[in-house]
């Protein structure tokens, strides 16, 4: 057997047994470095032969496939193959040849052998696309050849190729669920195409979220912040996803990379009275959700990703406010693989803030955040969660003097930016860890108005 199909052999057994396993501990929570900076080591070797550098970009239409056949030097490959369905409780899928041409220069495309590994885009049964290896073949039925599968990694299927890029999610295909009245969604893309109120004021490839109405802040009897207060104002994203693998060791990656990373920019207003509690209430108002292909040479490579846009507010004390502020800035969350140092979470921001008025009155504390949870994963495993909030805090002292009460005020900007690297991060081939790995809390503050004036 010729070393190549050795080598790709050791990868496939690596890959099934990776996915089973539980063992190897946590990583620790240190930044790993940027996917651009993970240096390449796919220099030819004698073992290997010459690694191929695929390049990644956005999916053509359709449901692309791609499939290792077992019997060569498994590399993969293009394919006219499509799952027709999928059976997620059995792991059986149906894959379908129907409609593909044969000719002298183009043969007739084999039905999948056991040993394939098959790498789909979304499909009946299989919303978040297929990675998965044949590990049977039931027989032919109507709609194709019936196969039992089992997980399959991409390390198994990329074998010593290396890939890196970063692809833009067509703000077109995000679907968009309000959750509370007033919400309106608005994009623009290349031709001229927009949609929503705010379409034509929309950058190129920004989604923008506007809460028309304002979001009430509960009143009920022993909520942990009660009050006449509201928020209202908009966010506005353009993400990206940065993917790279390096595979020009045996075994296992030298490198991968899975992360999001864009812009953000949001208006809006915290106005009202904030009584007592201290605990933070988080009022979800718009769920997004887009399952986007990124082509890495001959691979469909699904990423799946959900954002969830809320309201966060907390208050000590009882505390009027009156507080706009524009934000702006870029993010990037996301996990690192060397085989050096296992996996390191990525957390990294620039944001800014500056206040179109601001006011504070009574003693207290209160701090608002206007933000998003996301989660990042491959083939419907999440691999990244991250929870990035801008919030404006605000703080008010009073001291009293005969005849009347004095107070001071402040007010600052600031980000959190929090999350976790999961387990299923081991769809790269790599190794897979026993916990959670937080990305460690990023903190950033600044101050934006002070004042001091007679308080109520």
């Amino acid at each position: 057997m010729p070393k190549l199909s050795v080598r790709h052999a050791l990868l496939a057994t690596l890959a099934s047994i990776s996915l089973l396993t539980t063992g190897c501990s946590a990583a620790a929570t240190a930044t790993a470095p940027a996917a651009a900076d993970v240096p390449s080591t796919s220099a030819p070797t004698p073992e290997t032969g010459p690694s191929r550098q695929l390049a990644v970009a956005g999916a053509p239409e359709g449901r692309p496939t791609a499939a290792a056949r077992s019997g060569k030097d498994g590399q993969a490959r293009k394919s006219p193959l499509k799952v027709a369905s999928y059976d997620r409780s059995k792991r059986r899928a149906v894959i379908s040849t129907e409609g593909i041409g044969t000719s002298p220069q183009k043969p007739a495309e084999k039905a999948p052998a056991v040993g394939d590994i098959i790498a789909s885009g979304p499909a009946p049964g299989a919303p978040d696309g297929l990675l998965a290896k044949v590990t049977d073949v039931a027989g032919k039925t109507s709609r194709g050849t019936e196969v039992a599968t089992e997980p399959a990694t991409l390390g198994a299927l990329l074998g010593d190729d290396t890939a890196r890029g970063t692809v833009p999610v067509d703000p077109a295909a995000v679907d968009v669920e309000p959750l509370v009245e007033g919400v309106k969604v608005s994009w623009a893309k290349k031709g001229n195409v927009h949609v929503g109120p705010q379409g034509a004021k929309v950058p190129l490839g920004s989604l923008r979220i506007d809460v028309g109405a304002s979001v009430p802040l509960p009143v009920t009897e022993g909520a942990p912040v009660a009050g006449a207060a509201s928020v209202a104002g908009h966010v506005q994203l353009s993400p990206e996803v940065e993917f790279s693998y390096d595979g020009s060791s045996v075994l296992s990656p030298d490198s991968a990379f899975l992360g999001l990373s864009g812009r953000w920019t949001s208006g809006w207003e915290l106005k009202g009275k904030l009584t007592a509690g201290n605990k933070p209430v988080r009022i979800p108002f718009a769920k997004l959700h887009a399952d986007p292909v990124i082509q890495v040479g001959p691979v469909p490579v699904v990423v799946n990703l959900d954002l969830t846009v809320y309201v966060q507010v907390a208050a000590d004390g009882s505390v009027s406010v009156e507080v706009a502020q524009d934000l702006e800035g870029g993010f990037r969350v996301g996990g690192g693989y060397t085989k050096a140092e296992g996996w390191k979470p990525v957390s990294t921001s620039d944001m800014t803030g500056t206040p179109v008025r601001a006011k504070v009155t009574a003693a207290g504390k209160v701090k608002a955040a206007l933000g998003a949870e996301a989660s990042i994963g491959l083939y419907g495993a999440v691999g990244v969660t991250a929870d990035l909030a801008p919030y404006l805090r605000g703080e008010a002292a009073a001291s009293a003097t005969p005849g009347s009460v004095v107070g001071s005020w402040k007010l600052y900007g600031g980000v959190d930016l929090s999350g976790w690297l999961q387990l299923q991060l081991s769809v790269f081939g790599t190794p897979v860890f026993q916990h959670r790995i937080p990305l460690g809390t990023l903190n950033r503050e600044w101050p934006l108005a002070s004042g001091e004036a007679a308080l109520a």
